[in-house]
C-alpha cells in the first residue's frame, strides 16, 4: 500500500459523510505518510508553520476519530495500513466510470431519444483554448491579481505547466479588460503557435491585429505613439526558436517601459522568463522581458474547484456522477483543467452510450 492508495482510502471513508481531505490536508497526508517533518511538506511560504502544524494536528485527531484506532504522526502509516487490512474487501475502486441518472429509468426509445438530445455532453471544449465566457470556469483569484498588477501600470507573465489553462485565462482577462483595467487599453491577442515562425512575421501579425502599418525598429515605434495596447501574447515560447533574435524582446520591453507607455504586456508561457531565455544570461546581460513582467504562477486546481466545476457542468443535464466516481476523476487529474475535462467527458459519453 503506498500513500496514495492510503489518501485514496481516507478520501472514500470521509465521503460518507461528504469531508474529503482539502488540499492542505492531502499534502500533509502524503508527507507524514513518507515521515517527512512539517517544514519539509510545506516549505513554499503559503502557510505559516504554526498553522500547518495546527491542522497536522487535527488532521491525525480526524483520522484518529474515523478509523477508530489512535494515529499520531510518527505512527501515522502504520495505523492506517492496519486498518485498511480491516477494510479491504469494501474499499475497492472501480476503474469504470460510475455515473447515475437523476431520471427513472427508460422505458422505450423516445426516452431514449430525449435523454439523448437532453444530454449533450457538456465536458467541452477537451483540447484548445476557451473563448466562451460561459464555459470558462474559476481562477477568479487569478484574474483579480492580473488585474491589480496591470493596474499598477506593470506588466504580467502567466507561468505554467502545459494544460494548465494559460491560453484560456489570458484570453478571458482581454475580454475582461475593458471592465476591469482603470486606463483604458485596446486588447490584443496574438498566439504565435498561428503561423508566426520567425522574426519578420511576428512584426507582420503584431501591426496586424494592432491595426498599424507593418514596421518595426523606430517605426513601430513611431506608429504605436498615439496607441494605448494591451498586447496578450500566447505560447511565447516560440521566440526561442530559430529566426528569433533577443531583438524582439528588447523592442516589446522598450515599448511596454513606462506609466505611458504604448503596449501594456501579458505574457503566457510554460517556464520562467529567464530560464526560458538562457541567452539572456550572456555577457551579463538580464531578460529583458523578465525585467518588466510581474509572473503569476498558475497552480493546479484544488480538490474543492474540481468538485464545483464538475458540478457546474452536470448542473443542466439530468445526469450526476456518484461519489466514488468524482474522487477517482480528482486524483486522476491530478487538478489539471484539461485532463479533468478529458476524463470527465469520457466517463459521461460512457454512461450516454450505455443507454443507447
Amino acid at each position: 500500500m503506498d500513500s496514495q492508495e492510503g489518501l485514496a482510502f481516507i478520501n472514500k471513508l470521509l465521503a460518507n459523510d461528504k469531508q474529503v481531505l482539502n488540499d492542505l490536508e492531502q499534502k500533509l497526508f502524503l508527507g507524514m505518510w513518507e515521515g517527512k517533518e512539517y517544514t519539509e511538506i510545506v516549505n513554499d511560504g503559503s502557510y505559516s508553520a504554526e498553522h500547518v502544524r495546527d491542522v497536522g494536528a487535527k488532521l491525525c485527531k480526524k483520522i484518529t476519530q474515523l478509523l477508530e484506532i489512535q494515529v499520531k504522526k510518527r505512527t501515522f502509516k502504520n495505523s492506517i495500513i492496519v486498518r485498511y487490512q480491516k477494510y479491504s474487501e469494501q474499499a475497492s475502486f472501480s476503474q469504470e466510470p460510475i455515473v447515475e441518472p437523476n431520471n427513472p429509468p427508460l422505458r422505450n426509445e423516445s426516452q431514449l431519444v430525449n435523454l439523448l438530445q437532453q444530454n449533450h455532453n457538456p465536458f467541452i471544449p477537451q483540447h484548445g483554448r476557451i473563448e466562451d465566457p460561459q464555459q470558462f470556469f474559476g481562477r477568479e483569484r487569478e484574474i483579480s491579481r492580473v488585474f491589480e498588477v496591470l493596474n499598477s501600470n506593470s506588466s504580467v507573465a502567466l507561468i505554467g505547466e502545459e494544460g494548465i489553462g494559460k491560453s484560456s485565462l489570458l484570453w478571458v482577462i482581454c475580454q475582461q479588460a475593458e471592465n476591469y483595467l482603470q486606463f483604458p487599453r485596446d486588447p490584443v491577442f496574438l498566439d504565435l503557435n498561428n503561423g508566426v515562425y520567425d522574426e519578420n512575421e511576428f512584426y507582420i501579425a503584431l501591426c496586424d491585429r494592432i491595426g498599424i502599418p507593418k514596421s518595426k525598429g523606430y517605426s513601430l515605434t513611431r506608429n504605436l505613439q498615439k496607441k494605448k495596447v494591451l498586447l496578450a501574447i500566447d505560447n511565447l515560447g516560440k521566440l526561442i526558436e530559430n529566426g528569433f533574435t533577443r531583438q524582439v524582446r528588447d523592442q516589446l520591453r522598450g515599448l511596454a517601459e513606462g506609466r505611458d507607455a504604448s503596449l501594456r504586456l501579458i505574457l503566457a508561457a510554460s517556464e520562467p522568463l529567464d530560464k526560458l531565455f538562457n541567452d539572456s544570461q550572456n555577457n551579463g546581460k538580464t531578460s529583458p522581458l523578465a525585467g518588466i513582467c510581474q509572473e503569476e504562477h498558475i497552480h493546479p486546481w484544488d480538490e474543492a474547484t474540481m468538485r464545483a466545476f464538475i458540478t457546474n457542468r452536470l448542473a443542466n443535464t439530468s445526469v450526476s456522477f456518484i461519489e466514488d466516481k468524482i474522487i477517482q476523476l480528482i486524483q486522476e487529474s491530478g487538478g489539471h483543467p484539461r485532463t479533468l475535462m478529458q476524463l470527465c467527458y469520457r466517463s459521461y459519453s460512457r454512461y450516454v452510450e450505455s443507454v443507447r
